[in-house]
């Protein structure tokens, strides 16, 4: 007897027959390489799979965050050991180079105060006054056009020569510029001095008939002139109070005895012109520059010889 033929609806029965139900999850496809898509991860291997990936992801993330966590505690390790360091500076307990001085406490910054400090100084320097060798006004301002960032000591052995050549303003505003800077060599600077003490000559010998004029207005607008050597001249060339000339020592010492915090010159003299009474401005300075000179060094003060340490508020601090 012949084989019987299935036919298309029979095979079509016996598929739909072979074909297990939905179990309601979805099937695991397996990956494919040709871009088509998968044939279904059999049900034995997709537990399996799927928590080999959960690990995995679960192990990044602990990496991650534990590299977060060493990070952060890096971070702040340097962040302390930064402050650290800044806080020994302040305080002075680290050891190595001298550290720098923190601010002072404004201790003598009253009428009151000040006062003492000024009969204290005054007691220590009766004959304080300028040291700058002069015989007219015309000699004075020269000579503190020459002292900038030069001493005192070197401008008063430059300006013999200076003023034998030249007596005069008119002499000096036609001296040649070469001649003037061979003479005012040795200040410092010279080319620039040179020049603005040609032009500062000419300037009085044109618009003042020779003379210095006694007058803040007219000389900080001559050549090389600014307030504080017109201070200079007014308090010591003419006895006129308009200022406090306030040189690099003048500013230190302030700051230093507790009279200002400022810095800035012209700060500094509004500081101390409401402190002290106007008659005392130019004597003032000189108190200050003679104790700065002599006592309250720039880099090593003299604070165990100083007779205003009991008053001062920078005496106890590392020199």
């Amino acid at each position: 007897m012949p084989a019987s033929r299935r036919t298309p609806a029979t095979r079509s029965r016996a598929a739909d027959a072979a074909t297990p139900a939905p179990s309601g999850r979805p099937t695991a496809l397996k990956p494919s390489n040709d871009g088509k898509q998968a044939a279904p991860m059999p049900k034995r291997l997709q537990g399996p799979v799927a928590k080999v990936t959960t690990n995995v992801t679960a192990k990044a993330k602990a990496k991650a965050k534990a590299a977060a966590a060493a990070t952060a505690t890096a971070t702040a390790k340097a962040n302390a050991a930064k402050k650290g360091k800044t806080a020994g500076k302040t305080t002075g307990k680290s050891t190595g180079a001298t550290q720098p001085r923190p601010r002072t406490a404004l201790r003598n910054a009253t009428p009151e105060a000040a006062a003492i400090v000024y009969r204290e100084l005054l007691a220590l320097y009766p004959d304080a006054h300028c040291e700058l060798d002069f015989h007219s006004p015309y000699q004075l301002l020269a000579a503190t056009i020459l002292s900038a960032q030069c001493t005192d000591k070197r401008v008063n052995m430059t300006t013999p020569e200076l003023f034998r050549r030249f007596p005069t303003p008119a002499a000096l505003a036609a001296a040649a510029q070469g001649e003037v800077e061979e003479i005012v060599k040795s200040t410092g600077f010279f080319r620039a001095k040179a020049k603005s003490l040609i032009g500062m000559a000419g300037a009085l010998t044109d618009r003042h008939g020779g003379e210095v004029p006694p007058r803040m207005d007219a000389l900080v607008v001559l050549p090389g002139v600014g307030r504080k050597t017109a201070n200079v001249v007014l308090g010591n060339a003419f006895g006129i109070n308009v200022g406090v000339v306030v040189d690099t020592h003048v500013g230190r010492l302030a700051i230093r005895l507790g009279l200002t915090s400022e810095t800035d010159p012209l700060k500094v003299e509004s500081a101390l012109m409401q402190l002290f009474p106007s008659e005392q401005w130019t004597m003032l300075s000189h108190l200050l520059i003679w104790h700065g000179r002599r006592v309250c060094d720039a880099r090593k003060p003299r604070c165990g010889a100083c007779t205003l340490a009991p008053r001062c508020p920078s005496a106890q601090l590392p020199a």
